[in-house]
Parts: structure tokens; C-alpha cells; sequence
């Protein structure tokens, strides 16, 4: 799960992903990362943890870190939260970058619609609300989708 800073939308995604692949029983590593490591070291933002407090999930132990060209050698998949990101994830990676590891996250939800998570960072409390859900949902897709790949 890539964002631009991994304190908003990518701590939210690799919290709640860990915790559906905890209750279905997946042997999955779920991780996130960040583009840009102006928050390198950092917990998510009060107000992701807040809401993902709210649902039941703790994220308060996260500590963001920076996405690594390595990261391609070390996952199967890779989930970027929209264009701009990916866009760093390109150039970041260089030669190891693999398109065929690599994906918009809601596409997961939306096939091939290549759509953003919406970044609530420059919004209110409210806007970290809608993007839990959103993320709460694409998650439940990737379990179904990963399930029905599978039968």
C-alpha cells in the first residue's frame, strides 16, 4: 500500500487489510510505504488513527517509512493510492519496476478505472471517515477477489 507520506491513506490500508487477512486466516505480509519521506519515522496522522480506532483497528504503533525500489523484490503486490503516486513509484524503482505487480489500489473495487483514493490530509476529520470506508471496502474486495481466483 503506497501513498504520497504514509501517515493518511496507506496506514489506513495496511491496518485494515492486516486485520481481514487475520480473520480469513491468508499468510500475507501487508505493509505501507510512502513516495515522498517527508514523514519518514512518523505514526499516521491523529485523525487516521482516530477513525481506524473508531472501526476497531489500531494503527497507532505504524511507523511510516519510504518506498524502496526494493520493495518490488520483496512483495507480489503492490497498491498505489493514485496517479501521482505511481508516477514516483516509477521513478523510484527504475529498472525494477514491474508493471505486473503493480496496480491502483481501488481497482481492486472498480476494475480498470485507475481511480485516486481521495488524499484527506488538507480536510477535516470528515474526510478521513470517507476514506476508511472506501478502503474498508476495497479491502473486502481483495479478499473476494483473491478468494475467487482461487475456486
Amino acid at each position: 500500500m503506497v501513498c504520497l507520506g504514509n501517515i493518511c491513506r496507506s496506514p489506513l490500508a495496511e491496518g485494515i487489510l492486516q486485520q481481514k487477512v487475520a480473520t480469513h486466516n491468508l499468510n500475507w505480509v501487508v505493509e505501507s510505504a510512502g513516495t515522498n519521506g517527508f514523514h519518514v519515522g512518523e505514526a499516521p496522522h491523529k485523525f487516521s488513527q482516530k477513525v481506524a480506532k473508531k472501526y476497531g483497528v489500531d494503527i497507532s504503533k505504524q511507523i511510516s517509512r519510504q518506498f524502496f525500489a526494493t520493495d518490488f523484490d520483496n512483495f507480489d503486490k503492490i497498491y498505489v493510492m493514485a496517479k501521482d503516486v505511481l508516477d514516483d513509484v516509477k521513478k523510484i524503482a527504475g529498472n525494477k519496476f514491474d508493471e505486473n505487480k503493480i496496480d491502483y489500489f481501488l481497482n481492486e473495487l472498480n476494475e480498470n478505472t485507475n481511480e485516486n483514493v481521495p488524499d484527506p490530509w488538507y480536510g477535516n476529520e470528515d474526510g478521513y471517515e470517507i476514506v476508511y470506508k472506501l478502503i474498508d471496502n476495497t479491502c473486502d474486495a481483495i479478499i473476494k477477489n483473491f478468494k475467487a481466483s482461487k475456486k
